[in-house]
């Protein structure tokens, strides 16, 4: 399906042209409400004249249908001012950015003025997931970990653990005690993915899926495959629980927050669940952070955090004008007290107002953001489209014992080739 192009050959920045767009169309994922809600927030605050002049106006998308859903909006001509992507499509040889119908947003935001109201670790997140391009806002920036039960490591005598071979005997008591040892929600398939990743970069070294894409190393290579067999383990061994190639995002959640199960990874995104007294059962001193333990003789450490942006959150080149980028010099002023303050989530832009009252989870996470000098990205970060599909599709089938660790990595090397 061929996209529609902006006539400019270079990607379009603040200035010229009037504004097409008669609303602040946005469109963001169903199963994430952090942006949506905030942007109404400042709609009616902080950004009140911008929101008179341009009126922000929702919809939202399955997580799952983006990729269709932005492919189908740009083939028609019909991009929203604002809008969720996926990440191979937004980079410089995906369908957005080689059409340059996705907006630079450093050359925007410098024109604008507003540019240092971006975090540096946040440009260097988004530019590395996006193959140098600022394609999006860090609307939440987010570390990734896991998230542990106190209280349940504490009945059962368990540490914190520093090495994999440590988190997998804590893994075992959890077992035997009768607690799930690790929920995810596995029917999204990224939650698993991202383990394989973890492992990947604590084993082979953080550069390790950099040298997948320059072909300096294969995914079918030992050390990779290595990686698939141990999530492939723990999902033969039980650890996950019943149903976790069925079990939606809701559904993880509540057994975390339940008490139900003894971890979660996930990004930090979560404070904002941990946060909400009536989701939060166990209470938030009963929650520990912890990140993705070293594994024996890896050339990783577990101070290399994963980071992300959230999700890709780019603006219309098309439909740029200035009510565009009046909204976005709000957006880069304000959004990250805001947002922090609502929400308790940490995002990527500088605090710009004191905000009081911080929660303790919250506050722990925007040390380590400040404190962290080396970040990783995620497994699929720098796959395309097709390959990161296969990932998250098929790794059910890996941790349900019904495709090998051999050939789910060599599955994905051979999408990488065919992809060249």
């Amino acid at each position: 399906m061929l996209l529609s192009a902006c006539s400019s050959g270079d990607t379009p920045a603040a200035g010229g042209g009037e504004d097409t767009a008669t609303a602040l169309t946005l469109l963001t994922p169903a199963e994430n409400s952090i942006v949506r809600d905030e942007l109404a927030v400042l709609a009616g605050d902080q950004c009140a004249t911008e929101d008179e002049a341009l009126p922000l106006e929702s919809e939202t998308v399955a997580q799952a249908d983006v990729n269709q859903k932005i492919t189908l909006l740009a083939s028609q001509d019909a991009l929203p001012v604002m809008f969720v992507a996926g990440t191979a499509q937004v980079k410089p040889d995906g369908d957005l950015g080689k059409n340059d119908l996705a907006l630079d947003y450093e050359a925007t935001l410098k024109e604008l003025g507003v540019w240092d109201n971006i975090l540096p670790a946040a440009v260097s997140t988004v530019k590395a997931a996006y193959g140098g391009n600022m394609a999006s806002l860090p609307f939440q920036y987010n570390l990734e970990g896991i998230w542990y039960n106190k209280a349940i490591f504490a009945e059962n005598d368990v540490e914190v653990p520093e090495t994999y071979d440590e988190l997998l005997d804590a893994f075992a008591t959890f077992k035997e005690a009768g607690v799930t040892p690790i929920t995810e929600p596995g029917s999204q398939g990224w939650p698993i993915t991202r383990l394989i990743g973890n492992y990947i970069f604590r084993s082979v070294g953080p550069d390790a899926m950099k040298d997948i894409q320059s072909g300096d190393a294969k995914l079918t290579d030992p050390e990779y495959v290595e990686a698939a067999q141990a999530i492939a383990d723990l999902g033969t061994e039980g650890y996950f629980g019943e149903g976790i190639t069925s079990r939606d995002t809701d559904t993880a959640y509540a057994q975390f927050l339940n008490g139900d199960a003894a971890t979660m990874y996930m990004g930090s995104w979560l404070l904002a669940n941990l946060n909400d007294e009536e989701q939060n059962v166990i209470g938030e001193d009963n929650v520990g952070f912890m990140p993705f333990p070293n594994v024996d003789g890896g050339a990783g450490d577990s101070g290399q955090w994963p980071a992300n942006a959230g999700a890709a959150t780019a603006v219309s080149t098309k439909a740029y004008g200035p009510k565009v980028g009046d909204w976005l010099s709000c957006i880069a002023e304000n959004y990250g007290s805001s947002v922090l303050a609502n929400q308790g989530v940490v995002s990527g832009f500088k605090v710009n107002e004191e905000v009081t009252d911080v929660k303790p989870l919250t506050a722990e996470i925007q040390t380590i953001v400040s404190e962290a000098s080396e970040t990783v990205l995620w497994f699929e970060a720098l796959f395309d489209a097709k390959t990161t599909s296969d990932a998250q599709t098929n790794v059910s089938l890996l941790i349900t014992g019904q495709m090998s660790a051999e050939d789910y990595m060599s599955q994905l090397q051979s999408d990488l080739e065919q992809a060249q």
